[in-house]
């Protein structure tokens, strides 16, 4: 079908179903899951428009489900500083060593994460302007090399947000960045027929991979919540660090 062989498809259904629990666990890390996965038998112009419509489904599941918790005041700072940082990093996609970057931020983040795994530090209510900053660094990261999030991941985490509110922010936040990439994509022509067949194919594993997450999600504490962000944010420096 469309040039996929039977297992490709089946594939594509299961990593589907595993990336939803992930993001539904934690809030983000779908693609961290899937990309990797999808890579080995799929080329990137399709694994990464196929991730993204998944992430707008995820993103729309958690942020309807937690839309007692989305608050603007907290999502728009982030949002607003995204947006040039999605220019700036389109412009150094094409002057700077890439590379290294991927290095230092997977530096960064192995290094936050073992210290937040292993020292208790009382987080604080952040000013908005971080907010913006972090914003800034994601849509710059993001459009550099697509591995945007930690910034987000890490300023939500460093406030004294419950866990409702983090996962809440986190997904409206990427729901609006997910959008945006989507339109991007479709405008560009990226996402083609058999991108749309593989959504059609990973949709209704996706929801069901979602749902499950979510529904152990509500059995964390806010301690444990956090440490599993954490451990997320450790791997994926890992993955930065050693590719």
């Amino acid at each position: 079908m469309l040039g996929f062989s039977g297992l490709e498809l089946a594939l594509v259904g299961l990593i589907a179903l595993v990336a939803g629990f992930v993001q539904g666990l934690s809030g983000f890390g779908s693609a961290l899951v899937a990309m990797p996965l999808l890579l080995q038998f799929l080329p990137a112009r399709l694994a990464t428009p196929f991730c993204i419509l998944m992430g707008i489904v995820i993103t729309s599941m958690l942020s309807l489900g937690l839309r007692s918790h989305l608050d603007r005041k907290k999502i728009g700072p982030i949002f607003v500083g995204c947006i040039p940082g999605i220019a700036v990093g389109t412009y150094f996609l094409k002057t700077l060593d890439n590379e290294m970057i991927k290095r230092l931020l997977g530096l960064i983040l192995i290094g936050y994460s073992l210290f937040k795994l292993f020292f208790d530090v009382r987080p604080r209510r952040l000013s908005r302007a971080w907010g913006v900053i972090a914003g800034f660094m994601t849509g710059a990261i993001g459009a550099a090399f697509s591995a945007g999030g930690p910034p987000t991941i890490i300023y939500t985490s460093l406030n004294d947000w419950n866990k409702d509110e983090i996962k809440a922010t986190l997904s409206g936040f990427f729901l609006l960045t997910g959008v945006l990439i989507a339109a991007a994509h479709a405008v560009a022509g990226i996402t083609n027929r058999k991108v749309l067949l593989l959504f059609a194919v990973g949709a209704v594993p996706v929801v069901a991979g979602t749902r499950i997450g979510s529904r152990l999600y509500n059995n964390l504490s806010h301690k444990n919540y956090l440490r599993i962000i954490f451990l997320l944010l450790l791997l994926m420096g890992l993955l930065l660090e050693f590719p």
